[in-house]
């Protein structure tokens, strides 16, 4: 089979198409078709190292949309609608650009729902991630108002549909005016500019406080992050946009502000015992998605000829949304 992969670090003209060995089922495992994927930045980082040993002979991709070709142990039927994350991909097995891959059946959750495989390839990591962050880390309450600190990324996003299906109230943050709108689409309460220091500006509106905060920008704003939120407050961070996710001389009792809850949520504990794939609301989510009933975070499309120029649209950090690869 085709698939694309990475034999050297670099950028995207690093990503071409080689023949490689369809995978074969160890225990444990389902065997999927994969009809779409969501592109992640931690793809971008892993093909430039970041991740530390690189493997050029595996497919990059850590989630997929498709169809199970083979399950052994009768739980998941052939030709299921599916989703799958984590759990290797990329890392110790082919990743979702290959084709056809065989994951951790406790990776894999089943989509009973007419969504068409590129919606649905818009949710798994975001939407996985959000529910992780939110539920799970902040266990954020109805009532409440949470902070999404880079809220037009895909995680972001979704953050903010997801919130507002918890009941919750969202303040959201973006570098620019003319993405305030996008924002206020998915359902954001407030929206705000970002200038590094956005306290005052949150202390002087309509919501003026901040229950629970998710960091997605990193090291750079976290410090800001933590003086919005009042009293045992809680703040999880999940993603560094921003750059380097080290703070340079943080001091606990100066920095960490009096009664302030700091927490880190990461992707990889999806299909843990801790926190299941198949516990997770994507099914419900999905449905509302196909129904129209909540907002697509979807930007744009590219079918995996186009590999290239949809990293090339990734690494410019201007989607505003999750980028979709079909696999024809």
């Amino acid at each position: 089979m085709k698939a694309i992969l990475a034999k050297i670090t670099g950028g995207p003209e690093v990503l071409k198409h080689y023949d490689v060995t369809e995978p074969e089922l160890v225990e444990g495992e389902i065997k999927i078709s994969v009809k779409a994927f969501g592109l992640n930045k931690a793809e971008m980082y892993n093909m430039q190292g970041g991740h530390g040993p690189f493997s050029g002979e595996l497919a990059l991709g850590i989630e997929a949309a498709g169809e199970v070709i083979d399950d052994p142990s009768g739980e998941f039927k052939k030709g299921q609608k599916v989703i799958t994350a984590m759990g290797g991909m990329m890392f110790g097995r082919h990743g979702s650009y290959a084709p056809i891959i065989c994951v951790k059946r406790s990776n894999v959750q089943a989509i009973n729902s007419d969504i068409s495989f590129e919606q649905l390839a818009t949710l798994p990591q975001a939407y996985l991630t959000a529910w992780g962050a939110i539920d799970h880390a902040l266990n954020l309450k109805t009532g409440e108002t949470l902070l999404v600190r880079g809220g037009t990324s895909s995680i972001g996003l979704a953050s903010i549909v997801y919130a507002k299906l918890q009941g919750a109230s969202v303040i959201a943050t973006t570098r620019s005016e003319s993405n305030k709108k996008r924002l206020l689409d998915m359902g954001a309460d407030l929206a705000i500019i970002d200038d590094g220091n956005i306290e005052q500006t949150i202390k002087e509106s309509s919501l003026s406080h901040v229950d629970k905060a998710i960091e997605l920008v990193g090291a750079g704003t976290l410090k800001d992050t933590m003086s919005c939120l009042r009293r045992w407050g809680e703040v999880v961070f999940v993603g560094f946009l921003g750059g380097s996710p080290i703070i340079n001389n943080f001091h606990l009792m100066n920095d960490l502000p009096n009664t302030i809850k700091l927490s880190f949520f990461g992707s990889g504990l999806l299909g843990n015992d801790e926190l299941m794939v198949n516990k997770s609301p994507l099914p419900k989510i999905a449905e509302l998605l196909h129904q129209g009933k909540i907002p697509d975070i979807h930007s744009k499309t590219f079918e995996s000829k186009e590999i290239q120029s949809a990293h090339q649209l990734l690494n410019q950090s201007s989607a505003l949304g999750k980028i979709v690869v079909v696999h024809q």
